[in-house]
């Protein structure tokens, strides 16, 4: 044990060797001439210290009396160092204490024959490949995303078919008992807040699959080499290389994202980082996505999700560069440090654990700021009121102010008046332009045939029967993603949620891709825009949307106008 007298009476402990020692005793007499800071720190301690670079530490010492002819040395001695040796004085530092410690582990632990390579080390020699590391993460990405879309169709279908069946059913026997039916209440509750509201529950089976399979990756230990393998890809494409991880948080959502980006020392980094972090597809435009996909693509509505995560990445590589290059010109980069946790099978519990945070946070969500959306909507939907009667849909509120913004899309093949009051809405939260489009298309649409009429038991049965009959649709769905397996016997043509329908009705499959890429390259939430605010400032977030409005509506305008002349319309 080392004793406190010892540490006070500054022997040394530890040899940094001939480049740094004599420097170290240079400094460390300088502090041992002011009495201030020989009597408050270790002077051996604080020379090592402050040479490694602790900025705190340093601007304690600038505030004590002959701390800044400390300082001063400080600075002569780092220069010095890195002239004569060409490394920082931390590097040096560090670079004595590791062999120092590998040689005492060389000496003190017997390690059995053999040339020491792990399992997790020969997984890593494919995994981190410096060529095939990139492909691998985006191979395991489209397996998870087709996962996601096709594997959690089924429960998907299960609650759109109980929201639009016995929920609303229920609602309007339990109005009709309270002499409400037929009343802007029943209005309000079935083509508001269960049309709304309600239809964004139908997409909590996507999320909860997507969470899964990516708690898995992370906790096998996978996701830390994701992290290696596109930081090493981005620093070739001269980006921050710690900017990865606000990035990686983006997926998740853009908040935290935009927060993270405070383990950055560079401000004009930290401003970079935190432009790109909304292009990163957080999980609120997903619904979006798969309603879409599964709209239009059936099947293969996971390429469509797949596709828009990759176009929002190769968005956020175009804008680094852009950006860089002009308004955000910053110093040399900063590489990011890790280290790689060896490869382990995942916790259940642990991955169930973030599975229901995630997933709880998404259902808040929709009881809080969703709810109350949709209530505006609906207000929104139904007014001016004539006689006692809620305007035509384009007639209304509403529609008077899509009308009057939906020329503006038009280039981009989706200048109606519906899909741009989604748009509008889907300022405040990406998740309300489901919701938005759920309403738009449940009040107006048209005359359904009428059901025939059930009682409480039938409707209770056949959601229990349902949820098995997608229990074990979802299992042989599953199985059959092996090679070579089909559980699921002939392809049956699929059946379409009437949201689903009425998106076919005012959209080709062109229109709604460059939809799609507009959702994905336009401004974030509100909550997004208010911590860009609050880490950046004013002048900053209004760049940042004005930026993202304008690289939507290229990127949409884009992708019509290109697949137009392909034939693709």
């Amino acid at each position: 044990m080392i004793a406190t007298s010892d540490i006070r009476s500054n022997t040394r402990l530890f040899d940094y060797g001939p480049a740094l020692e004599p420097e170290i005793a240079e400094l460390q007499s300088v502090i041992q001439s002011s009495a201030a800071l020989s009597e408050q720190y270790v002077p051996r301690w604080l020379a090592i210290t402050l040479l490694e670079g602790d900025v705190d530490l340093a601007a304690r010492v600038a505030a004590v009396p002959g701390g800044l002819i400390v300082l001063d040395h400080v600075e002569q001695i780092a220069a010095r160092v890195a002239a004569t040796y060409g490394e920082d004085v931390d590097t040096l530092i560090a670079d004595r204490r590791y062999a120092f410690v590998g040689d005492l582990v060389g000496r003190a632990v017997a390690r059995p024959a053999g040339d020491g390579i792990t399992h997790s080390d020969q997984v890593d020699r494919v995994a981190t490949h410096p060529w095939l590391g990139v492909p691998i993460f985006l191979i395991l990405m489209w397996v998870v995303f087709q996962m996601t879309a096709n594997v959690s169709s089924y429960y998907v279908d299960w609650i759109d078919g109980v929201i639009a069946g016995p929920i609303s059913t229920w609602a309007l026997a339990v109005l009709d008992t309270l002499g409400l039916g037929g009343s802007w209440v029943e209005s309000l509750l079935v083509d508001g807040v269960i049309a709304g509201a309600g239809g964004m529950l139908v997409f909590v089976p996507v999320l909860l699959f997507l969470y899964f399979f990516l708690a898995v990756l992370e906790d096998s230990g996978y996701m830390a080499r994701a992290a290696f393998v596109m930081d090493r890809f981005m620093q070739r494409l001269g980006l921050q290389g710690k900017s990865f991880i606000p990035l990686l948080v983006g997926f998740g959502c853009s908040v935290p994202g935009i927060y993270a980006t405070r383990t950055l020392e560079d401000r004009r980094d930290r401003i970079l980082t935190g432009m790109l972090v909304p292009f990163m597809s957080c999980a609120a435009r997903l619904p979006v996505y798969v309603l879409i996909g599964t709209a239009f693509f059936g099947a293969n509505s996971g390429n469509l999700v797949f596709a828009m995560y990759l176009v929002g990445i190769a968005v956020a590589v175009l804008s680094g560069f852009l950006l860089r290059s002009t308004i955000l010109k910053s110093s040399e980069p900063q590489y990011f440090v890790m280290e790689l946790p060896p490869y382990r099978r995942p916790s259940m519990k642990t991955v169930f654990r973030q599975v229901r945070a995630r997933t709880g946070a998404f259902v808040q969500a929709v009881w809080t700021v969703l709810m109350a959306a949709s209530i505006i909507v609906w207000l929104l939907l139904n007014v001016p009121y004539h006689d006692g009667q809620p305007p035509a849909l384009e007639d209304s509120l509403f529609g008077g102010v899509s009308r009057t913004i939906a020329p503006v899309f038009k280039p981009a093949g989706f200048g109606n008046w519906e899909a741009s009051g989604a748009l509008v809405t889907g300022l405040l939260a990406k998740e309300i332009v489901v919701s938005t489009l759920g309403q738009i298309y449940a009040t107006g649409g048209g005359e359904e045939e009428a059901a025939a009429p059930t009682t409480f038991v039938d409707d209770a049965r056949d959601i229990v029967t349902s949820f098995g009959t997608a229990t074990l649709d979802t299992a042989k769905a599953t199985v059959s993603l092996v090679p070579g397996v089909n559980l699921m016997g002939a392809a049956e043509e699929e059946d379409n949620s009437a949201l689903e329908v009425a998106l076919q009705g005012h959209f080709s499959a062109l229109t709604a891709v460059a939809f799609s890429v507009f959702v994905l390259l336009y401004t974030p939430c509100m909550a997004a825009i208010a911590a860009f605010r609050h880490e950046f400032g004013n002048r900053w977030m209004w760049i940042n949307v004005g930026y993202m409005l304008l690289v939507a509506w290229l990127g949409a305008t884009l992708t019509y106008q290109v697949g137009s002349l392909l034939g693709l319309g």
